[in-house]
């Protein structure tokens, strides 16, 4: 807890102020424009952040991305892109499960596949059979065996690589903002009602779904099928 709390206490809005400013407090939205999802220069505060755990480097998309620079440069991006692959299988759609675990196996697990990964036999076979009648956590095994991997190996080489000290050398450190009681006052004024990040999720994922459904080939026995239906 004491480790967790050293860590962390400069990251905690609660523990320290927001840089450039507090949004909650102060009506303004340069806070949330530094943070976007994937910004081209993130902030100094979230690219430290990256180096205290895989996790942390994982669950910021900006973040993710430039590590899978890093993996690129080092031709070894097949664990994250498994992990990545599983992630969208457990919180994707029931209906698109089976096509989601059937493409994962040909595709990182079967012999010959042309992203293979190498994870243990036991491992492994459990996987595969599970993959027979797949659900939303069937590769949660092999998921956290290559998480395993790059926490141990490639995420402490990341930080050590050019890759990870030229984002830093990138990255903003924004000033604090100083408003006057006037000023906070014309802030809250201008305020505007903004959509909730959740929301705008299932927008991307939405606008995601119908770009792969338009870029999809037609199955023509299906449509077939469904026109001598309404006859």
């Amino acid at each position: 807890l004491v480790k967790y709390i050293t860590t962390y206490k400069n990251h905690d809005p609660f523990l320290a102020p927001c840089q450039p400013s507090n949004p909650w407090q102060t009506d303004h939205d340069a806070y949330w424009t530094l943070n976007m999802r994937r910004v081209e220069a993130p902030t100094k505060m979230r690219v430290e952040r990256w180096s205290f755990s895989l996790f942390e480097l994982l669950t910021d998309l900006r973040g993710r991305d430039d590590f899978k620079i890093f993996l690129k440069k080092e031709f070894s991006g097949e664990n994250l892109a498994f992990w990545e692959a599983a992630e969208e299988l457990k919180w994707g759609t029931a209906s698109s499960m089976s096509t989601k675990a059937e493409t994962i196996f040909k595709t990182f697990l079967a012999p010959g596949a042309p992203r293979w990964i190498n994870i243990d036999g036991r491992t492994m076979g459990l996987t595969v059979k599970g993959l027979e009648h797949p659900h939303r956590y069937v590769l949660e095994a092999a998921q956290t065996h290559v998480f395993l991997l790059m926490k141990k190996d490639t995420f402490f080489r990341y930080l050590k690589s050019p890759t990870y000290k030229e984002i830093q050398k990138k990255a903003l450190s924004p000033e604090t903002h100083s408003f006057s009681p006037a000023q906070l006052q014309q802030n809250a004024q201008n305020r505007s009602p903004g959509i909730h990040p959740i929301i705008l999720w299932q927008q991307e994922e939405e606008e995601k779904a119908k770009a792969a459904a338009a870029s999809a080939p037609v199955d023509v026995k299906a449509v077939m099928s469904k026109i001598d239906r309404k006859k």
